[in-house]
């Protein structure tokens, strides 16, 4: 039987395009199913079977998160196939942080017009991100907002649940001075403080297209360029190393993020000299005048991800991380100390 509403469709929300968008992103999804998907039953809710073998008590970790006013960016450059690896990388990153791997993930698409092809396109990142991270695409929701936002507007939020054994969550609980403090290269911005990017290059009325010598590509395609995803690497480094705390480096930057894995009585110091920063972050704080300290309290500064080791295993953890293709380095050390993080 058909399914459509004249009034409905009057009123702004067009059922059968909905439809239609769900048919052209299966393509996507499939690409994402892994063991533990339960497919064709159910049709209100998204069913995994996780496998819990070798495991003495299961912890199911879950994460949730969305893109921000980074789209923004994709809505002025009419590129919608990256911001969905932004939305899966904001909470599988989170849930690495302590262990746990990535199990499926779940997307939200709020949209003022209903495009089949756009929604397909925006669910095309989204699936590609949980193909980085390893994780199914079990389900999701797109929402037609007549009236309540434009027709070309949308959001794009989701979560993602992980699983890993109680008894290898990684906490700050064995963290001691001495340990090493390796950074994870970002890809650039990432995800957060966008509105102050906005802001500085009042991206509303810049050519977004502009070739820009200093970064190597237009601006637009800089600050567009998809959160990196760390969760092979770090789950690599985690069954090679001592790994004693995990920071995922959004917004707030090192300030507020580095000390979320730091326990009472210690500090990471880090080297300010070691932090390997992109250019864009230098154009960012020349173009807008933005204080160092701002600059650090806001955006990852080039790394996205740090991960403190013991000194013993800190050179088995950069070739466990290398060896998935991240080039890691060592950023810092732990020490004694009040302020649990330390720029210097």
């Amino acid at each position: 039987m058909r399914s459509f509403s004249e009034s409905y469709r009057a009123a702004g929300v067009n059922i059968e395009a909905g439809y239609e968008g769900v048919k052209l992103m299966k393509q996507h999804v499939e690409r994402t199913m892994i063991p533990g998907v339960v497919s064709d039953i159910g049709g209100f809710g998204g069913l995994f079977a996780p496998d819990f073998a070798g495991m003495q008590e299961p912890v199911l970790v879950s994460g949730t998160d969305g893109v921000g006013t980074k789209l923004r960016i994709a809505q002025l450059l009419d590129k919608h196939d990256t911001v969905g690896i932004d939305c899966v990388a904001m909470c599988v990153n989170d849930i690495i942080c302590c262990g746990a791997k990535p199990l499926f993930f779940l997307d939200y698409i709020a949209i003022g017009k209903n495009e089949p092809e756009k929604v397909a396109t925006i669910v095309s990142g989204v699936a590609e991100g949980c193909v980085q991270a390893g994780c199914a695409l079990i389900g999701g929701e797109t929402a037609e907002h007549p009236g309540m936002m434009p027709a070309d507007d949308y959001d794009l939020a989701g979560f993602s649940v992980g699983l890993v054994d109680k008894a290898k969550v990684v906490d700050h609980s064995a963290m001691q001075a001495g340990d090493v403090v390796l950074a994870l290269p970002s890809s650039g911005i990432h995800s957060n403080g966008y509105s102050l990017v906005r802001k500085i290059f009042n991206v509303e009325h810049a050519n977004l297209n502009m070739y820009c010598e200093d970064l190597g590509q237009t601006l637009g395609e800089a600050l567009l360029t998809p959160t990196r995803i760390y969760v092979k690497p770090v789950l690599a480094a985690i069954a090679a190393a001592e790994v004693h705390g995990i920071s995922h480096i959004t917004g707030g930057g090192f300030y507020e993020n580095i000390p979320r894995s730091i326990p009472d009585g210690l500090c990471a110091k880090i080297e300010k000299a070691a932090v390997q920063t992109p250019p864009i972050f230098k154009m960012l704080q020349s173009t807008g005048n933005v204080p160092e300290r701002d600059m650090f309290n806001t955006y990852n500064m080039g790394v996205g991800m740090t991960v403190i080791v013991s000194k013993d295993t800190a050179g088995k953890a950069l070739d466990a991380l290398k060896a998935n293709g991240c080039e890691a380095y060592v950023l810092g050390e732990i020490v004694t100390g009040e302020d649990k993080v330390a720029i210097c």
